[in-house]
């Protein structure tokens, strides 16, 4: 059985509707990218995040593979197909007593992935 935020998270990816994102977050919720040095901090810039990489990763070959939940936290296993590049990582979400993500940082492997990762999000943020 998922824990509450993560069923919400997973309904999010199914339905594809980024606007529901904004009441699963923390006001205060830090957002760690494989392909930005310093967290970023905030509701804004995390939803600016997540809504491009619902775009860009939930492709049609998004899938999450395993998943590992602590009290408070859960590691999310993933992988996409994004212009013939497999793209594996993981998600690893965090959050508070009143079940909201107070942080959400992705890992990604391998390399070719993050450099193609890092192009299509920047592509799809200046798009934004």
């Amino acid at each position: 059985m998922h824990p509450v935020v993560i069923a919400r998270w997973h309904e999010i990816v199914r339905s594809h509707d980024a606007s529901a994102l904004a009441d699963l977050l923390a006001d205060d919720v830090v957002f760690a990218s494989p392909v930005v040095h310093t967290p970023q901090l905030g509701r804004a810039l995390t939803l600016k995040y997540l809504g491009a990489a619902l775009k860009v990763l939930n492709n049609g070959s998004f899938k999450y593979l395993n998943e590992w939940h602590g009290a408070h936290s859960a590691v999310l296993e993933f992988e996409a197909t994004c212009e013939d590049i497999l793209i594996n990582g993981v998600d690893i979400v965090s959050w508070n007593d009143d079940q909201k993500i107070t942080a959400f940082k992705v890992m990604v492997r391998p390399l070719k992935a993050i450099n193609k990762l890092h192009e299509l999000m920047a592509r799809q943020l200046t798009a934004a």
